[in-house]
């Protein structure tokens, strides 16, 4: 399997995803229920992140996307944007060191042009002092979407092209695949959406071309380390063959 991930060979069954991305919803939905504000959920959901990091590694995963905060969600109302560009201001300043001592490495794919000049020096910080983590990658997907992700590599190839580096024919999925964010980590096997919705949201549109999605009714502060469980003993089950057949043809189906 190739670092960008362009390259797959199917896993066996009962092997575990290297990538798990997550698309963290229902918050606001579990604070709701217990008859507190929208505020008490995105908290919660920002402990739920450190005991998945630890769940992950002790299963192997070596790379755990999370979709924080989507270039829709500006949309929301303004005080509650502001509460989750505090919280993920808070996020990066009180687990970036631990992280560290735990060998992960921490990164940050989408915009930041739109975030403050203090959260983006947090960031900043926080990917230069896990930088060198070999046990495992935390990735956080804010002010990110698919579709700007693919325009992004797109544009990059064309000034590329523009400024004579490269050829209109050199220009191949490979090539946009190595210009995407996440391009140097494995391919994302398991897609996880929490909560009961059944769509991707304009999430790693281009990194989900084979996975396998999994949608849970389980809000995402109570996603714990069964859940995770569940997800990927659903994930062992399926049969991964990125658009080939195995042997037995369609009988081998039934």
């Amino acid at each position: 399997m190739s670092a960008g991930g362009t390259e797959l060979s199917a896993p066996g069954p009962r092997h575990n995803p290297r990538h798990v991305a997550i698309i963290m919803d229902g918050n606001g939905r579990w604070a709701a229920r217990r008859g507190l504000p929208p505020s008490a959920g995105h908290k919660a959901g920002v402990e739920r992140i450190r005991d998945l990091i630890e769940a992950c590694r002790d299963r192997g995963v070596e790379a755990l996307t999370l979709f924080a905060f989507s270039s829709e969600n500006w949309q929301r109302p303004p005080k509650e944007v502001e509460l989750l560009m505090s919280l993920f201001h808070s996020y990066l300043r009180k687990e970036a060191q631990r992280m560290r001592e735990e060998g992960v490495r921490l990164r940050v794919i989408g915009r930041r042009d739109r975030f403050s000049p203090r959260l983006q020096r947090a960031i900043v910080e926080a990917e230069e002092i896990t930088r060198e983590g070999a046990g495992g990658n935390l990735v956080i997907a804010a002010d990110y979407g698919g579709q700007w992700d693919i325009a992004q590599a797109a544009r990059a190839l064309a000034e590329e092209v523009a400024a004579g580096l490269r050829s209109p024919e050199s220009i191949t999925e490979q090539a946009l695949g190595d210009h995407m964010q996440l391009a140097d980590l494995p391919p994302v096997d398991l897609l996880i959406r929490t909560s009961g919705e059944q769509r991707i949201s304009n999430f790693i549109l281009w990194q989900a071309a084979y996975s396998e999605f999994y949608f849970t009714d389980t809000l995402w502060p109570d996603f714990g380390e069964s859940a995770l469980d569940a997800a990927i003993a659903a994930y062992r089950q399926r049969d991964r063959r990125f658009g080939g057949r195995n042997e037995g043809g369609i009988a081998a189906q039934a």
